[in-house]
């Protein structure tokens, strides 16, 4: 098992910190790991009629504008899991959904990052106006065929792991 020795952060923000950890390996060489942490998140298959609920919005990141399945984590408030979902959900698209089913919860890049994402299936919808923060003010909302969802993921149009990992899992739990 490789021992953390020290750490020491080297930023943190109101979203994020990242630590820098002096490590020893189980043949006893030396290293560092850098981990970056976060509040976990939430990741919702809202479905309805054969179709599925996308939003598309710009990335900074990575520069372009990318479709995803509605997401969102924790800030300051102390939320369950569920209750952050339905309120992502109607923030981001304005849906309501009168059914909600765990699905699990996904590791997103446990080679670095430290935080999990809660899937939930959202269904029985209701339309609504949505009520988006400033980040989200260019923030898309489609109803999506599934099939064409699925052509989408094919074809490079959707590529965000997090909305393949969700679809997986749904697909696997028979949820969808």
């Amino acid at each position: 098992m490789i021992r953390r020795l020290d750490t020491r952060v080297v930023y943190a923000n109101r979203w994020m910190t990242v630590r820098e950890d002096q490590v020893r390996f189980p043949d006893g060489s030396l290293g560092i790991y850098g981990v970056a942490e976060k509040k976990d998140c939430i990741g919702i298959v809202a479905i309805d009629e054969g179709h599925i609920h996308l939003v598309e919005q710009y990335r900074y990141a990575t520069g372009r504008r990318a479709w995803e399945l509605p997401q969102g984590s924790w800030e300051a408030e102390d939320l369950d899991p569920e209750t952050l979902a339905k309120r992502e959900l109607a923030e981001e698209t304005g849906l309501t959904a009168k059914t909600w089913k765990p699905l699990g919860t996904l590791a997103i890049a446990n080679g670095f990052l430290r935080q999990a994402m809660h899937v939930y299936l959202a269904t029985d919808l209701t339309q609504g106006a949505h009520a988006r923060e400033a980040t989200e003010s260019d923030m898309v909302h489609a109803r999506i065929p599934l099939p064409e969802f699925e052509r989408m993921m094919t074809d490079g149009r959707v590529d965000d792991a997090e909305t393949l990992a969700i679809w997986a899992l749904a697909k696997l739990k028979g949820a969808v």
